[in-house]
């Protein structure tokens, strides 16, 4: 692979925070990459844009934006000229008028999908038990209980906001279908990658790859640092 002068920034999804990445930061790191996580609040689409472009200003040369699940619509609405290619890990990836919530709950959700609903702060929490049926379903019990204990809740105000023009139109972009996602389901992130016309790389995985198969997670963005690299 050919490092060039890239940098990685990360973008997490919901019920997780920047430690999810820790086995894609670890080797990228190692072989000299510049990689940052950025650390979304989850409070609303708004803030977690903001936040996302307040990373991306820290990284330097061309950047390789990724973002996993949720994120995938975050990394989208950034409108930063440094970010050269796009990484969608298992994601969401509406279109222009669309919202986050729009794409989650296209089709017939899996059987094992929790059902979602507000606490009494009104914040969307995961149930512990969810981790393991539906989130990280091929995680250890130690990656498990390292999920559960981290997550962060997200506020419906992430999930009803429709989106602008997303950068996907204007940039190159991979796509990791997660073919086990107990959350999304294959069949949605094969829609949204093929209208993306994103390169696909499809796998049997669960919803959070980064986590249970960190090495295809790498290799896809080798090959968008590779591209970028090319340039």
């Amino acid at each position: 692979m050919s490092l060039h002068n890239a940098s990685v920034v990360l973008a997490h999804g919901a019920w997780a925070d920047g430690t999810s990445w820790a086995k894609i930061i670890g080797p990228l790191a190692a072989r000299g990459v510049q990689v940052f996580a950025a650390q979304l609040p989850l409070t609303s689409f708004e803030d977690d844009v903001a936040a996302l472009d307040r990373t991306l200003e820290r990284a330097a040369g061309p950047v390789v934006l990724v973002g996993h699940a949720y994120a995938g619509a975050v990394i989208g609405a950034t409108r930063s000229d440094k970010v050269k290619a796009l990484v969608y890990v298992a994601a969401l990836a509406p279109d222009e008028g669309e919202t986050v919530a729009d794409v989650f709950y296209r089709g017939t959700p899996h059987p094992q999908a929790p059902k979602l609903a507000p606490d009494n702060h009104g914040l969307i929490y995961l149930p512990e038990t969810v981790f393991a049926s539906a989130f990280a379903p091929n995680a250890r019990p130690e990656e498990l209980a390292i999920l559960a204990a981290v997550q962060r809740p997200i506020s419906p105000a992430c999930i009803s906001v429709a989106v602008e023009r997303p950068l996907w139109k204007d940039r190159p972009a991979w796509f990791l279908v997660a073919e086990q996602d107990h959350m999304i389901i294959a069949e949605n992130q094969r829609f949204m990658a093929a209208r993306m016309n994103a390169r696909v790389r499809a796998h049997s995985v669960d919803h959070t790859p980064l986590v249970t198969a960190p090495s295809l997670v790498l290799d896809m963005i080798d090959e968008a640092i590779d591209s970028v690299a090319a340039d």
